[in-house]
Formats: structure tokens, C-alpha cells, sequence
């Protein structure tokens, strides 16, 4: 992780510099000089915000390596902040249905911005990769079967930023170009759902269907992730089927008042140009 040096800034702005840098570290954390080398502070400056976070809960000190990493109670904070109108919530008992039935890993997927993120995955016996990978991994939107079938279900105003900003983005990864996205957004509106292998993990296939509140607005997706000898024609209308029963169970416990169903909309305002 690339982090800039913060000489001079405020308590505030340490301590978060060191959280995320904390986020991107191993498991086994790091030291002192080493947080301190990366951000650009003294070792009692670090040292001394390290010790308010503990007192906060947010950091723990491994009381034999000396290393700090961020806490369990950090990551319970997160995972309720992560969860807007409890979908993961509403959506656990059927990724574990949808796994358990199908016998591969199941993905929720939420819009954040420009990105798709995993809000919540239930793993098969598969082994498999994945773009997001574990939760709280984001891809791009229009990379991924989960990913375009929300972008497809989305207004189309809105639809179109996500792919002009994004396709140099994806570029930079793969050979997909705009052309592409656009003829995939239009397919996934015609069928309703997504499931066409784009090749960037090679082996790998996914089958999704959008979750969308009463305008027909997408706000997330269910993506069912495996091997591609497993993604096969015969296969996929069961998935799908199983895929669209969980939606409808899904659908009704969602209220269309609740204000946090328009947050990936009000951060997609708040990056677009005046």
C-alpha cells in the first residue's frame, strides 16, 4: 500500500492513515518503525496514536511479536457499518440455501460508486477465484457476471458514466473494450440475468440476476461462482430458477422507504461532475 507521508496533520487524519495501512497489512501486523517508516511520522508520534486506538478498541498489540494489528472489535464495527438495511442480514439464509443446493460458492454483491463489492459470499466445496474475492473485495463495474448485472439494471444516465469511466479501468486488466460491455449490458437486459464467461479467469464461470427495488433499479446482486464445467447449458436454467426464488424471497422483507436502498445512487451523485 502506497500511503502519503503525513507530517504535520491531525489526530484524525494519523489515525486513520494508520488503520488503513493497518487494513492492507498481514495478518501478523506490523511494528512501530515500520508503520512509522511508511507514513512518515516519528515513532513517538506513532506510538503515542497507537495507544489511543487500543484504548478505543479499534487496534490490539500481540503481547509476544509486539505487532499491532487492527481488532476484532474494529472488524464487528465494520461489518455493521457495511450492512446497509441489514441486507446481508436478509440475504444470509439464502446464499446458504443457494450453497448448499447448488454446491458452489454464492456471492451478494452491493454497488458502491463505480465499484461492485462483496457484501457477503457463502463458500462451496469448490475451490474457485474470484474477482472480489473474500467480502469486502470490489471490482469494477462491467468485470464479472454479478457486477454487469447490476450495471445493466441500472438507469441508463447513470449506466453510461459507470462505463466511460470505467472501461480504461478495465482496460488496463484485459482486452474487454466498450463495445463489449455495451453489447453485454443490452444481452443481460434482454435475458435478465448474466452468465456469459468473459475469459479473465480462465476456468472460471458465474451465473447472477439483479436484486432491484420497486422501479426496476438494481441495488444488488446474487452471482453463483464455479469452474466452468460445472456452468454448463443444461445446468444453468436450474441455477437460475433456484437464483430467482431466493429474489422473490428476498424482495418483499426489503423496505422501498428505507433511505439507505438509494446510498450507492447518492455516492454515485457525489462523484459526478456539476
Amino acid at each position: 500500500m502506497t500511503i502519503n507521508k503525513l507530517p504535520g496533520t491531525g489526530v484524525l487524519e494519523r489515525a486513520f492513515a494508520i488503520i488503513r495501512l493497518l487494513a492492507d497489512s498481514t495478518a501478523d501486523g506490523l511494528r512501530v518503525t515500520e508503520i512509522s517508516k511508511v507514513i512518515g511520522l516519528t515513532q513517538g508520534t506513532v506510538h503515542r496514536t497507537l495507544q489511543s486506538l487500543i484504548n478505543q478498541h479499534v487496534i490490539e498489540q500481540d503481547t509476544q511479536s509486539k505487532r499491532y494489528r487492527l481488532s476484532i472489535d474494529f472488524f464487528s464495527m465494520a461489518a455493521r457499518a457495511g450492512n446497509p438495511m441489514n441486507l446481508r442480514d436478509v440475504c444470509r439464509p439464502s446464499l446458504i440455501r443457494l450453497c448448499a443446493s447448488l454446491g458452489d460458492t454464492i456471492f451478494l454483491l452491493v454497488r458502491n460508486g463505480f465499484d461492485a463489492v462483496c457484501l457477503d459470499r457463502a463458500e462451496g466445496p469448490v475451490p474457485i477465484r474470484s474477482f472480489t474475492g473474500d467480502i469486502g473485495g470490489r471490482v469494477a463495474m462491467g468485470i464479472g457476471q454479478g457486477s454487469l448485472s447490476i450495471l445493466s439494471f441500472l438507469p441508463e444516465q447513470e449506466r453510461d458514466e459507470i462505463i466511460r469511466n470505467n472501461v480504461p479501468r478495465i482496460k488496463e486488466i484485459s482486452r474487454l473494450d466498450e463495445v463489449y460491455i455495451r453489447l453485454e449490458v443490452e444481452r443481460i437486459r434482454q435475458l435478465g440475468y448474466a452468465h456469459k464467461s468473459s475469459g479473465l479467469l480462465e476456468g472460471m464461470a458465474g451465473v447472477a440476476v439483479p436484486l432491484c427495488d420497486q422501479t426496476g433499479r438494481a441495488y444488488a446482486a446474487l452471482s453463483v461462482g464455479s469452474i466452468a464445467s460445472r456452468i454448463t447449458n443444461e445446468r444453468i436454467p436450474i441455477i437460475l430458477q433456484m437464483l430467482r426464488r431466493e429474489v422473490d424471497i428476498i424482495t418483499p422483507k426489503i423496505s422501498p422507504f428505507d433511505p439507505a436502498l438509494r446510498r450507492s445512487m447518492q455516492d454515485f451523485a457525489a462523484i459526478m461532475p456539476n
